[in-house]
C-alpha cells in the first residue's frame, strides 16, 4: 500500500551523506577546473538559473531561496538610475518596476526556448540588475525541461559562453534537479508546471531518455479551462468583464480550486460540489462551485481538453516500466512531486490513489513525497547539487568548449 509523506527540502549536507550520492571527484581540495590559474580558491558560487515558461528564477548556489524571480517575457534593457534598478523586489515575481514591457511575448513556450534574443536579454537583466554580477565571474548551472531538443541545449550552451562569457556551464534537466531538492537522484519526477508537465525517471543521476514522457497540459492550459467554465454559468456582466483578465483567472485557480479524489462521484453528486466566493478586483464576488474541482481535472484526463494523451498518473506508470528491473524498486520508492501545478490540494493524494491503482497486485510500494515547497523544487535542487563538492568535476569550462564544441557533456 502506498502513502503521501509531506517532505521538507534537503540540505547539501544531507544530499552528501545520501547513500546513492553524486560521484566524487578526485582532488577535490584544489580549485574547481575553471578556476584561472593563480587564483586562490574560494571560488565564487554558481549562479543557478531556472527557466520556466512563466516565471524564471535565479539565484546562487547553496541559498535555500531564489534571489531573483521574474516573468519569462520580453522587457527592454535595463538602465542605470532606472526604478528597475534602485526598488525592484527580487523575490516578489509579480514586480517588474522599472522595465518596460512588450506586449505579453513570452520566449519559452512549453519549456523550449523559441526567441533567443528576447531569452538573452532576459538572462542580462538577471545579471547585471537582478543578481548583480558579472558573469565572466562565475559558473553557471542552468535547469532544462526533460524533453528539451539537444539542439535547444547546445544553442544555450553556445549563447551563455560566447555571449555571456562565463567560466564554466552545467545544464541540468529539471527532473532531476527536483530529486536532489529531496535529497534524491534516483527516483521518478512527476513535475507539472506552467507550460507543460513531465514524467522523468533518473537511476543514479542518470536521466532515462526512453522513460521521460511529456505532457501539454499545465498551468496555462488550467487556467485556459477555468475560464471556459466560468464563462459557460451566467454571470454578471461586470463579473465577465473582469474575468477577461487573465490574472484575475490565475488568482482564482491558485486560491480556489483542488484535485478530486474522486472526480465523477463529486461532479454527480451536489453534495461534494463545496462553494468557494472569490473577491475580483473591480469589487464584485463570484461563486465557485464544480468548478473548483473540475479546473485542475485535465492533468489525470487530458481528454477534457480535446487531448489524446494519457493522464500524468498513467505516463508516470510507463515511465516507471521502462525502467530496468534492477532499478524499478528503488523508483518507485522515491516518487517526487514538483512544479507550481502540483501544488493543488488533493494532488499528491490523487496522484498516490491512481498510481496505487495502476501497480495493484504488483508488490510495488508506492511512495509519493511532496515537499511544501515544491513549486520551486527545480531550482532548490540545482543551488543544492552545484554546492556539493562531489559536483565539481561535472562543469563544462570554457576551454572544454573552444575545444570540443557545445556538444561535450550536453
Amino acid at each position: 500500500m502506498g502513502n503521501v509523506q509531506p517532505q521538507h527540502p534537503q540540505s547539501p549536507r544531507a544530499m552528501e551523506d545520501h547513500r546513492q550520492t553524486l560521484p566524487k571527484s578526485k582532488g577535490e581540495a584544489h580549485p574547481p577546473s575553471w578556476c584561472p590559474s593563480g587564483v586562490p580558491a574560494t571560488p565564487k558560487p554558481a549562479v543557478v538559473i531556472d527557466n520556466g515558461s512563466s516565471f524564471t528564477r535565479a539565484g546562487f548556489a547553496g541559498q535555500k531561496k531564489p534571489k531573483c524571480v521574474l516573468r519569462t517575457t520580453l522587457l527592454d534593457p535595463c538602465r542605470r538610475g532606472t526604478t528597475w534598478e534602485t526598488q525592484w523586489h527580487p523575490t516578489t515575481a509579480e514586480s517588474t518596476a522599472g522595465f518596460a514591457l512588450a506586449p505579453r511575448t513570452y520566449p519559452l513556450k512549453h519549456g523550449i526556448i523559441e526567441d533567443w534574443d528576447a531569452m538573452e536579454n532576459l538572462w542580462r537583466h538577471l545579471f547585471s540588475c537582478g543578481l548583480k554580477v558579472l558573469p565572466e565571474e562565475q559558473p553557471v548551472l542552468m535547469a532544462n525541461s526533460p524533453s528539451c531538443p539537444s539542439t535547444n541545449r547546445e544553442k544555450a550552451v553556445e549563447v551563455l559562453f560566447e555571449s555571456f562569457g562565463v567560466p564554466a556551464l552545467h545544464m541540468a534537466n529539471t527532473g532531476f534537479l527536483s530529486l536532489c531538492a529531496y535529497g534524491r537522484v534516483t527516483g521518478l519526477a512527476v513535475e507539472a508546471g506552467a507550460g507543460v508537465s513531465h514524467a522523468t525517471s533518473i537511476y543514479l543521476g542518470q536521466t532515462w531518455k526512453e522513460a521521460t514522457y511529456r505532457l501539454e497540459v499545465a498551468g496555462g492550459s488550467l487556467s485556459s479551462h477555468l475560464h471556459r467554465l466560468l464563462m459557460e454559468s451566467p454571470k454578471d456582466p461586470s463579473v465577465l468583464k473582469a474575468l477577461e483578465e487573465r490574472k484575475t483567472v490565475i488568482q482564482l485557480k491558485k486560491q480556489c480550486c483542488y484535485v478530486s479524489i474522486d472526480f465523477e462521484r463529486d461532479l454527480h453528486d451536489q453534495d461534494y460540489h463545496h462553494p468557494a466566493r472569490f473577491q475580483i478586483p473591480n469589487g464584485h464576488w463570484i461563486t465557485l462551485g464544480k468548478e473548483r474541482f473540475c479546473c485542475p481535472e485535465p492533468l489525470f484526463q487530458p481528454k477534457l481538453l480535446h487531448q489524446s494523451s494519457p493522464g500524468l498518473h498513467h505516463l508516470a506508470m510507463q515511465s516507471l516500466q521502462k525502467v530496468p528491473d534492477h532499478a524499478r524498486k528503488d523508483t518507485v520508492g522515491n516518487i517526487v512531486l514538483s512544479g507550481g501545478s502540483s501544488m493543488f490540494p488533493g494532488f499528491p493524494e490523487r496522484m498516490c490513489l491512481e498510481l496505487n491503482t495502476l501497480f495493484h497486485g504488483t508488490g510495488c510500494e508506492i511512495k509519493v513525497l511532496a515537499s511544501p515547497e515544491r513549486a520551486t523544487a527545480a531550482w532548490a535542487g540545482g543551488s543544492m547539487a552545484a554546492s556539493l563538492t562531489s559536483f565539481q568535476h561535472q562543469w563544462l569550462t570554457k576551454s572544454e568548449y573552444m575545444e570540443h564544441g557545445a556538444k561535450y557533456k550536453v
